[in-house]
């Protein structure tokens, strides 16, 4: 607990204003008819073209910057490598793929809605439509062959296509037209990637399982991307202009654009990379300000990382790579679900009423209640969350013998973990990874060419990562000894960032990293959590569906031991080391890392209750203080946890999902969605039967990304295909569609050469269409159509 802040109620009277039922289990927050769930995806864009005819690659050529690298270079005044560096990334591009790179198109090419969508996000307040441009609106356009021309990212190129497809000249049916305006704000421009999220909330009941609603709105969504992109490229006449749009899921930071970090300046990449924020924000200067903030803040926060690495005694020599002054973490990309609770919701909207306490109404609830149960049970749920890391979602990564630098790979950990876990953790990952000569582990040395040519001759392979994001990215930061963010008292948040701040690793302004999330009434208009934890899910159904079902499942559980009084905020104190105590294993099973170490004794009573469910636990040799405890029997225990909560199983209709987990966590190579990443980037190397580690980093990780945007953009299309082609024979059905629009879209063809992404404008507008026409549907039906 945050000192001087004792908690405000009970736990008891916390849960009192809630009408929480013990016998009823229905009457549980997060329950199936309760809960209700939306998703954010952050997608990875790209324009395939040549160097001459793609935005990125003609900005950085025409920049002062390189002019600058180049005249210096010449000079003898910097180092001629910077200038090499440039051009590698200019001219040693075989694929011809331009990640985050933006487009340019005449803008003669927009329709009459368009053009208004776009003046309208140049306002500086787009509240005020009277009001001035924004200041950097010329950014925007340019002048080609005496025709103005626009420049703009592909985040805003899918708002400006679905613009573009519902304008009045080019659909005639209303609701279509309705339902496209309604959607484009659900195309985001943030951070560096594209983001799209829900289009409507998805509700629990009915004949699919809320998760299966889930996956169905995911695919439908991410196939209306598609098609706006294909529509974008040949309707604006980008494919004329040598440039080929594209956007599928990738987990992690281009390669090519990580390479490209390493020698410009943190400005110039902000310049290059951050989104200018154009759709989803009123004032989208202001938040490409923030996000230029974040990035510089999280770039000096990865340096700082570096003196904590040598205070933890990681860092004992003075051989040190340093990180960039620029870094690439905000290029990662996630799956954000967020679940409501109707309950929560519900309590946290009524207001008190005089007199309340002497009606018998229950007491007000509030936010101070809200947020004492919320810290409460996003800290039971963070022990659950190794159930996910590698099973549902996944960043397989390889890394190199000479990245095999604490400093590089440890990334944003010093930050997250105390250094008791963090300096038994990399010694575990120095022991996993393959870099050993006579049974004793190497790391690099220092100078990167020495370090190639070590690991060149000795033959060290480096190691393989199941989710590298997860390391990549700060996912859920350290509390302090003052203050901690989940210790159930309202604004501790902010008390941890300036604590944060005063370390030089944080900023006020930013938002505050967590795996599980509280959502705030106030804040978001309902009551619930975000899970943030997700990168990549191979399949849509397979993967995000159950995912859901599970997030939802340890949600309302969590709250069974709440009104049971199971656990307390007492059983789970707030100190760093017990807040890193249990985060350590999800970043342990991140790793891939066969076991982690707890402490005899620990405070954290919660844990150690599990600790003594799972088989395998015992006294450390090395470490006598600590008990070590393999992950895989830890996640065992866990989901026998879940088996016998028979009443929640039953109501959740979870025997299923339960046994999908086993598997998944039993046969991991074969069930779980890392091994299947990788068996599938494997085959698409050309080596279906070997060990990723049998690749030299830098191939696995090209082939990663070239199976991305490839056969799992495909896997993903595939799966919206089949769900529009239900929805539309539901429509048929009930008489919103002609009975040939079935046949025409059944056709073979069409599918195939949606997936060669090559539909005529026409074609993709009338997909475009159909689909706007599916999701007024499910909207409707979840009460928010029309």
């Amino acid at each position: 607990m945050s000192r001087n802040l004792p908690p405000p109620f009970t736990l008891i009277e916390c849960l009192a204003p809630l009408a929480i039922k013990p016998a009823d289990p229905t009457t549980l927050p997060f329950a199936p008819s309760d809960c209700t769930a939306g998703v954010e995806n952050e997608l990875q864009a790209a324009v395939a073209g040549g160097a001459s005819e793609v935005d990125l690659p003609i900005i950085i050529a025409e920049s002062g910057y390189f002019a600058d690298v180049g005249r210096r270079a010449r000079s003898g005044d910097a180092s001629p490598l910077l200038g090499r560096h440039l051009d590698a990334y200019l001219n040693d591009n075989p694929e011809q793929i331009w990640e985050n790179s933006w487009v340019r198109f005449p803008f003669e090419r927009l329709g009459c809605h368009a053009r208004n969508v776009l003046l309208q996000d140049l306002q500086a307040d787009k509240k005020n439509p009277a009001g001035t441009p924004r200041a950097d609106s010329k950014r925007f356009f340019l002048v080609r062959g005496g025709e103005c021309w626009l420049r703009l990212p592909v985040s805003y190129l899918l708002k400006i296509a679905l613009a573009d497809a519902v304008d009045h000249d080019r659909v005639l049916c209303p609701l279509v037209r309705r339902t496209g305006r309604r959607l484009l704000e659900h195309f985001l421009s943030d951070n560096t990637s594209p983001e799209t999220f829900s289009f409507h909330v998805c509700s629990g009941g009915g004949d699919l399982s809320l998760g299966q609603k889930v996956a169905r709105e995911t695919a439908r969504r991410f196939l209306l991307g598609h098609l706006l992109i294909l529509y974008a490229n040949r309707h604006f006449g980008l494919e004329e202009q040598g440039q080929k749009a594209m956007i599928f899921c990738s987990p992690l930071p281009p390669g090519r654009q990580r390479m490209l970090n390493e020698g410009i300046s943190d400005s110039f990449y902000r310049e290059l990379f951050m989104s200018p924020c154009l759709s989803g924000w009123d004032q989208g200067e202001n938040k490409h300000r923030y996000m230029s903030l974040c990035h510089q803040v999280l770039s000096r926060s990865q340096l700082n990382a570096v003196l904590k690495l040598r205070e933890a005694g990681i860092i004992v020599n003075n051989l040190v790579v340093l990180p960039h002054i620029s870094n690439t973490s905000l290029a990662n990309n996630g799956t954000h679900i967020s679940l409501g609770s109707r309950i929560l919701t519900g309590a946290s909207a009524a207001e008190r009423e005089g007199g309340a306490a002497f009606s018998g109404a229950p007491p007000f609830f509030g936010p101070v209640r809200e947020k004492y149960l919320g810290d409460l049970a996003a800290k039971i749920f963070e022990h659950f969350l190794p159930l996910f890391v590698g099973t549902y979602s996944a960043a397989p990564h390889r890394l190199a013998f000479e990245d095999f630098h604490p400093e590089r790979v440890l990334g944003f950990l010093p930050h997250e973990l105390d250094y008791s876990h963090l300096r038994m953790l990399w010694r575990r990952w120095r022991k996993k990874a393959d870099n050993r000569i006579l049974g004793q582990s190497l790391t690099p040395f220092g100078p990167q060419r020495l370090d190639n040519l070590v690991g060149r001759l000795l033959g060290l392979r480096g190691d393989f990562v199941p989710d590298f994001r997860l390391l990549d990215y700060p996912v859920a930061w350290l509390a302090t000894d003052r203050h901690c963010a989940q210790d159930g008292t309202l604004g501790n948040d902010g008390r941890l960032k300036a604590d944060l701040e005063a370390l030089g690793i944080f900023d006020r302004q930013m938002s505050l990293y967590q795996f599980y999330k509280l959502r705030e009434y106030k804040q978001m208009g309902f009551s619930g959590f975000e899970a943030r934890f997700f990168s990549l899910f191979c399949g849509i159904t397979r993967d995000l569906a159950p995912a859901v079902e599970l997030q939802k499942l340890l949600s309302c559980l969590a709250f069974k031991y709440m009104a049971a009084g199971h656990c307390t905020h007492a059983d789970i104190p707030g100190a760093p080391l017990v807040e890193s105590e249990r985060r350590q294993i999800v970043f342990a099973a991140a790793i891939g890392l066969p076991t982690f170490f707890v402490r005899r004794g620990t405070p954290n009573r919660f844990l150690n209750e599990l600790l003594g469910q799972t088989d395998g636990v015992r006294v450390s040799r090395r470490y006598p203080a600590y008990l070590r405890v393999p992950v895989q029997a830890y996640c065992l225990a866990l989901l026998a946890r879940l088996r016998s909560e028979r009443e929640l199983v039953e109501m959740f209709k979870a025997e299923e999902l339960l046994d999908d987990l086993e598997g998944r966590l039993r046969e991991p190579q074969r069930d779980g969605a890392a091994g299947r990443l990788t068996a599938g980037i494997m085959q698409d190397a050309g080596f279906p039967h070997r060990h990723p580690g049998d690749l030299p980093a830098g191939e696995f990780n090209r082939a990663a990304e070239h199976y991305y945007r490839g056969e799992l953009r495909n896997a993903h299309l595939n799966e919206g295909w089949e769900f529009l082609l239900e929805d539309l024979t539901l429509l048929q059905e009930e008489g919103g569609l002609p009975s040939k629009t079935g046949a025409e879209i059944s056709d073979p063809g069409l599918r195939q050469r949606l997936l060669a992404d090559d539909l005529s404008p026409e074609e993709s507008r009338r997909l475009i269409h159909l689909l706007l026409l599916a999701e007024e549907r499910d909207a409707r039906l979840n009460g928010e159509g029309g």
